[in-house]
């Protein structure tokens, strides 16, 4: 029997103080429908997901266990449990931090930043977690957007979030894993190891996790404390199918939900542990997973491209499960790969809109080139642009309904992604008569590449700031390695010259304006834009002629 959570009044009272995301929430009447057909989706109606993951864990398999490892160092899950306490302390003690608020995170994959999630999340705050990447331009929108109290940041990437200044917004920043009596590592070293982690709903909002639309304005996607356990009762429970043996590993920034799921979430679910590095080239990549072990990993099809292309598989010995995500995974890679390894990557489509992935398979169940069936607990249709369900064979919208689902903070385009009930991923499919997703196309501007969203127009607003720069397009053009590439057609101003020295300039301004995964690997010089007679960009004919 289906159950669907009621669009109404939450399950129970909240427990957060400040309301600034029950106040933001958008409309019940635009939220998808949630069903909840599994029975360990079921939850009780007040649940902190940090004491679930963490706490449960420590209780069931003893505070001993190693949890989190690093190149020159492990935690235990006990170590994990007493650091965030600590730090949850500092949070309510020192810095004032009450139920509701939201903390913005900062900072490469390590144990510290793991653990300051855990202590906002124990003490009833909301996480905004963001890549290290990031620039000061762009955490200044997300700053505006989320209006964190305070941000806690690691003490190497201070510079950029130390520049921003966004009026009405009074956001403290607290380095960690630095030097000095501020440091939050040397403040939470004084704070007890036991903390009463707040009595939250399993419907408050627990996470804000930013996305990037097709605008470049970013959304902010809101998660409850049950949708962070609803995707290990799903996708990791159904398909990984992990054990507490395990040992983890991937690329993808905590700030990503395919990081956050894949590197903390699942293994902790299952009482497994996680090796987090905070960067990795495809050979160190593979060194590591040789040096410690290492039996699932999570990382983009680029990076199973690239470990193909460098001859490192054999070091890949240790893996009995490789998941991929993020991007297309074509059928040519998967079966080298499997030639190279013997172990068969479990492909998948997820998105930040519903935290995880919603179609996939693993084992037999794999058909190379698709992307899987829908993951148990989960629903999904190809439909046309009307909502009307097409026949198997024909391509469409895809369209999905489950346990989680889109929630955009205070943002009109909700109603985009969500309509009559389903959420609409942006993405062309078709599916098969066996209930198999065959992927097509993006359906808008968004340029997938390695793995990474990047917003054709955000690209666009930066490079136009470059001086020798009249205006500019932006577009994806598809690429062997990467999936796609971020490709730029400029209009430079008078008596400038379109050379590779400016081609190497306009790539430089925007590695330096915006995250450097946004610049442009393709730059062409063009005399004027392709324009509609009402001024309209025509991006097709760029990708034509690109």
């Amino acid at each position: 029997m289906t159950a669907s959570a009621p669009i109404g009044e939450t399950i129970t009272s909240s427990a957060h103080v400040d309301t600034y995301c029950a106040d933001n929430l958008p409309p019940r009447e635009s939220w998808p429908q949630f069903v909840f057909d599994l029975p360990e989706l079921h939850r009780p109606a007040r649940l902190n997901c940090a004491t679930v993951l963490l706490d449960d864990t420590v209780a069931r398999l003893g505070r001993d266990r190693r949890c989190l490892l690093t190149p020159t160092e492990t935690w235990t899950y006990g170590d994990l449990r007493d650091r965030a306490n600590q730090i949850a302390h500092v949070l309510t003690d020192d810095l004032g931090v009450v139920p509701g608020n939201r903390v913005l995170l900062r900072g490469p994959n390590n144990p510290w930043l793991v653990a300051c999630w855990f202590a906002v999340i124990k003490a009833g705050a909301v996480v905004v977690t963001t890549m290290p990447l990031l620039r000061t331009p762009e955490l200044s929108k997300l700053v505006a957007l989320t209006r964190p109290v305070v941000a806690l940041c690691d003490h190497r990437f201070r510079e950029a979030i130390d520049a921003v200044e966004v009026p009405d917004v009074g956001m403290r920043v607290i380095g960690f894993g630095g030097s000095g009596g501020e440091d939050l590592v040397t403040r939470a070293a004084g704070k007890p190891v036991t903390f009463d982690d707040v009595d939250t709903a399993a419907d408050d909002v627990v996470l804000l996790a930013p996305t990037s639309g097709t605008t470049g304005v970013p959304k902010a996607t809101m998660h409850f404390h049950r949708d962070v356990l609803a995707n290990a009762d799903t996708f990791s429970r159904h398909i990984v199918a992990p054990v507490s043996d395990d040992l983890f590993t991937g690329t993808p920034p905590l700030a990503f939900t395919f990081g956050l799921g894949g590197l903390v979430v699942f293994p902790l679910a299952v009482g497994a542990a996680s090796l987090l590095l905070e960067k990795a080239s495809p050979v160190e990549l593979a060194e590591a997973i040789e040096r410690h072990g290492v039996s699932v990993l999570f990382t983009a099809p680029t990076a199973y491209r690239a470990m193909l292309r460098t001859g490192v598989a054999h070091r890949l010995g240790s893996l009995r499960r490789a998941v991929s995500a993020g991007e297309h995974l074509p059928a040519e890679v998967w079966t080298a790969f499997r030639d190279a390894t013997g172990v068969a990557i479990i492909n998948g489509i997820g998105g930040t809109e519903l935290l995880h992935i919603f179609i996939s398979a693993a084992d037999d169940d794999i058909r190379p080139g698709s992307t899987g069936r829908v993951v148990p607990g989960y629903r999904a249709r190809i439909q046309d642009v009307h909502g009307n369900e097409l026949a198997d064979g024909t391509a469409g919208l895809l369209a999905v309904q489950g346990p989680t689902g889109c929630r955009y903070l205070n943002d009109t385009r909700q109603r985009d992604y969500v309509r009559d009930g389903w959420n609409l991923t942006g993405d062309t499919y078709t599916r098969d008569a066996d209930g198999y997703f065959w992927y097509h196309a993006r359906s808008d501007d968004m340029i997938v590449s390695s793995g990474y969203n990047i917003a054709a127009p955000e690209v666009e607003s930066v490079i136009d700031q470059h001086p020798a720069v009249v205006e500019s397009a932006v577009i994806g053009v598809p690429d062997a390695e990467r999936g796609m590439i971020v490709h730029a057609a400029v209009v430079l101003g008078p008596g400038q010259v379109g050379d590779d020295a400016m081609v190497a300039s306009i790539q430089s301004f925007v590695k330096e304006t915006a995250a450097p995964y946004k610049y442009p690997r393709s730059v062409a010089f063009v005399d004027a834009l392709p324009r509609t007679e009402s001024g309209k960009l025509q991006r097709f004919r760029l990708r034509r002629d690109a």
